[in-house]
């Protein structure tokens, strides 16, 4: 049903406040952990939100524009914040980063247009349920993967070679589950993905001292899932 009164100027106040304390609240977890947007950047896309949805809502009783054009002013944000989501993700080889960071952009971002609409119980609950799963569920996915683990080598092409690796690993008692090689033609050596198998009483950092002793082997370096196994010591 069409809006027919403008927002009073001082619950427009408590939306756009709101909205900036919990897109805070969200990016001060993202800026403890110093992921690319933090705590100003959160707070801002919130912020943003909020003030396009209240925009949206009452640019139809002000300027009596059709419902449709003030649909597209809300959507309009969850297309834009794509970009903004998008620099947040960083490739490092093998590796992406920031694509929790982007969610939690995307997120805040819908918690912002929920406080500019004055749903304030259904942004408050979203906010919390975005700090549980950002701040608990990182316990749960650190447990899921903790022994089940990819190791990437560097080592010298040579038949021997892999026999070497799995020797040193066996060792330890850790299994291999899965191996992928690929050649670097002209350089004599190859990449070597092992998927591991790690008991638990078997510490990662020995592991690669163990790798790294092996003759032909120049580079180790763990390719799953690193910044949940950081963030917890491992």
């Amino acid at each position: 049903m069409p809006a027919t009164t403008v927002t009073p100027f001082w619950e427009a106040i408590l939306r756009l406040v709101l909205a900036m304390v919990l897109g805070g609240a969200i990016g001060y977890q993202r800026e403890i952990h110093e992921k690319p947007a933090g705590l100003r950047t959160h707070a801002l896309v919130a912020l943003g939100s909020a003030l396009i949805m209240l925009i949206s809502i009452n640019i139809e009783p002000i300027l009596g524009l059709p419902r449709t054009t003030v649909d597209r002013i809300a959507a309009s944000v969850v297309t834009g914040i794509g970009f903004l989501g998008g620099g947040a993700i960083i490739r490092q080889g093998s590796i992406v980063r920031g694509l929790t960071t982007a969610a939690s952009i995307w997120v805040v971002s819908g918690v912002g247009l929920a406080a500019g609409a004055g749903f304030y119980l259904a942004a408050t609950v979203t906010t919390i349920l975005v700090l549980v799963t950002l701040i608990a569920l990182v316990y749960v996915e650190l447990r899921a993967v903790s022994g089940h683990r990819t190791i990437q080598l560097l080592a010298v092409d040579q038949p021997q070679e892999l026999g070497l690796v799995a020797s040193a690993l066996g060792e330890l008692g850790v299994t291999i589950r899965n191996i992928e090689i690929e050649p670097l033609e002209g350089e004599g050596a190859s990449i070597i993905q092992l998927g591991l198998q790690i008991p638990q009483d078997v510490d990662s950092s020995t592991i690669v001292a163990k790798l790294a002793s092996v003759k032909g082997v120049s580079e180790v370096r763990w390719l799953t899932r690193p910044s949940i196994l950081e963030r917890a010591g491992l």
